[in-house]
């Protein structure tokens, strides 16, 4: 009697549980019988469960698997960054793709002898991101084993001891398609095991890089204008969408798991006025931008910092799971690597200059040379060493204590960076003014402001604008450092040199070689200043405010020209 009351029992269970899993299942897209919700179904089979399940005569797969073995050869999920090395799908995994991989009639069942016949002539599943093809390069990797030590080799998983809620791995401690998907039930959308909204499901697994991001609390909305940036989500807002702002779990268009195969467009989906307030896209289409659409699957995140092959990407100098622009410290540049002022690798950068070093310094190609200078260096971490008679503040103070034409707050003692010269040229306000950064410029080379190199140019304010953003216009013309100042780059009376600022200021930072000192920013461009009756080309400074040229330039023979010392100018031209 007990038997047979634990038989009806145990049963009623079953039939209850069959029940409830019908019951949810019945008005989604799994069902494809013809009562199916969906457009996939059958033209007359009635019956739900039998298009996975059969109760004789079933696959050797669990559970009662009523689908055959395509016995498809899968290209399985990779990345050089991925420590986890997913081989064949197996379990829960394989079963999904009987369907999912594209390979297999839909109406294929093992129960029964002639294929189920589908609405619409459909056979496979149709081209749609439910059809994952056998390619799973593109899709999140499963039938791996998720274990202790490789969420301790990784850094950013979660330990699997968590995994006891709606995501589990499976009986044999695998990440299948089920950890996130239950195929009976589609209340979350999907059929997800939980929400992946504000990022909640993929957090289960993956660790937030950063205590906080500007990705993770902005509530910015598409403003509807152009595509729209979120096409696969019901969520409106950044935050919201989390995750999928920049990932897709199935079929990404690039390297892990990312929506486009072009990563800048990953970045403007939103950084192009229409989410985001900057407008990155517009600042990347000017005259003179960082080339991001010259390479596409360059960079990779465990590329050595000195990269031989020069290229740069968003992802090159910002890192998206950690950029935070009002925080401490490096904001939009956070958890970025870079090389020092002394050409070592560091990781974090504790400066922007050591992330502009990354690409222009000792990285080959060498930056664009534009001057052709008495002292050439066309490595720029060089041109700004701290050794040098000569530089601009970037890696430290100047090493001139005698600069009257600084404006405040600028003193001898300051440091600068290198946005001070090399921004977005666009002022405030304007359509992408908030485009802070050295994205683009209608001023080359990504410059904030104008920057007239080619002689002669007659002297203005405009003419000159990024220099006077820091050193007066009036002390400048008023010769104040240099005696003869006005007279080069203005003139007076008939004899107006209009000489640019370019012509004898290395703007970065110049080395002592052979004769020249290389003090004052004094490197000449050898294009307009030639050597002098005697073969002499350089610079000797003197003392403060003084120094003698060696040259020929303007039709005058220096052999030297002396100035300072209370003495006007005087040169002997022999």
């Amino acid at each position: 009697m007990n038997k047979t009351i634990i038989s009806i029992l145990f049963f009623t269970l079953a039939v209850l549980y069959m029940e409830l899993l019908l019951g949810g299942i019945e008005t989604t897209k799994h069902n494809l019988s013809v009562s199916g919700a969906g457009p996939i179904k059958a033209t007359s089979e009635s019956q739900i469960c039998i298009f996975c399940h059969t109760p004789h005569n079933a696959s050797p797969q669990v559970p009662l698997w009523n689908k055959r073995d395509s016995g498809a050869n899968y290209t399985p999920y990779s990345s050089s960054t991925a420590d986890a090395l997913p081989g064949q799908p197996t379990g829960a995994s394989l079963l999904c793709l009987s369907c999912h991989d594209g390979t297999i009639a839909l109406g294929d069942l093992i129960s029964r002898d002639t294929p189920v016949a589908m609405a619409g002539g459909i056979t496979t599943m149709p081209e749609a991101r439910s059809k994952l093809g056998t390619d799973l390069s593109d899709d999140h990797p499963v039938s791996f084993a998720y274990t202790e030590a490789l969420a301790t080799a990784d850094g950013r998983l979660i330990s699997p001891s968590t995994l006891t809620g709606a995501v589990k791995l499976d009986a044999s401690g695998q990440m299948q398609c089920t950890s996130c998907h239950d195929p009976h039930d589609n209340s979350n959308g999907k059929f997800l095991v939980k929400s992946d909204g504000y990022g909640a499901l993929c957090e289960t697994c993956h660790a937030a890089y950063h205590d906080i991001t500007s990705h993770q609390i902005t509530g910015k909305s598409w403003d509807g204008i152009g595509p729209d940036p979120w096409p696969y989500t019901e969520w409106t807002t950044v935050n919201a969408n989390a995750c999928y702002s920049c990932h897709t779990p199935h079929k990404a268009g690039g390297e892990r798991l990312l929506k486009h195969a072009e990563e800048e467009q990953v970045c403007l989906d939103c950084h192009n006025g229409h989410v985001a307030r900057s407008n990155i896209d517009l600042a990347l289409n000017k005259i003179s931008a960082h080339p991001l659409n010259l390479t596409t699957g360059a960079h990779d995140p465990t590329e050595n910092t000195l990269v031989s092959d020069r290229h740069v990407e968003c992802q090159d100098c910002h890192n998206s799971h950690a950029v935070w622009p009002i925080a401490a410290g490096m904001g939009t540049l956070r958890n970025v690597r870079g090389i020092t002022i002394g050409g070592a690798e560091i990781d974090p950068i504790t400066a922007e200059y050591q992330l502009c070093f990354r690409c222009h310094g000792d990285t080959q190609p060498s930056s664009e040379v534009r001057t052709n200078r008495l002292v050439p260096e066309p490595n720029v971490r060089l041109d700004f060493s701290t050794s040098n008679p000569s530089y601009h503040p970037i890696a430290g103070p100047g090493r001139n204590p005698n600069v009257p034409s600084l404006i405040s707050p600028w003193t001898t003692g300051s440091t600068m960076k290198c946005t001070d010269c090399h921004n977005n040229d666009e002022p405030f306000p304007g359509p992408d003014s908030t485009s802070r950064g050295p994205h683009g410029s209608n001023y080359q080379p990504i410059l904030e402001r104008q920057y007239i190199t080619m002689a002669p140019n007659p002297e203005s304010a405009s003419a000159y604008a990024l220099c006077y953003k820091c050193h007066d216009r009036n002390s400048i013309l008023g010769d104040q450092s240099f005696s003869k100042h006005r007279r080069h780059i203005d003139g007076m009376g008939g004899r107006r040199m209009n000489t640019p600022c370019n012509v004898c200021h290395d703007p970065h930072g110049v080395r002592a070689s052979g004769q020249h000192s290389g003090t004052k920013l004094i490197n000449f461009d050898l294009d307009v200043v030639q050597p002098n009756s005697d073969g002499l080309l350089y610079y000797e400074s003197t003392g403060t405010f003084q120094g003698s040229c060696y040259l020929s330039c303007h039709g005058m023979n220096h052999n030297p020209c002396t100035y300072g010392g209370g003495g006007g100018m005087g040169c002997r031209r022999r």
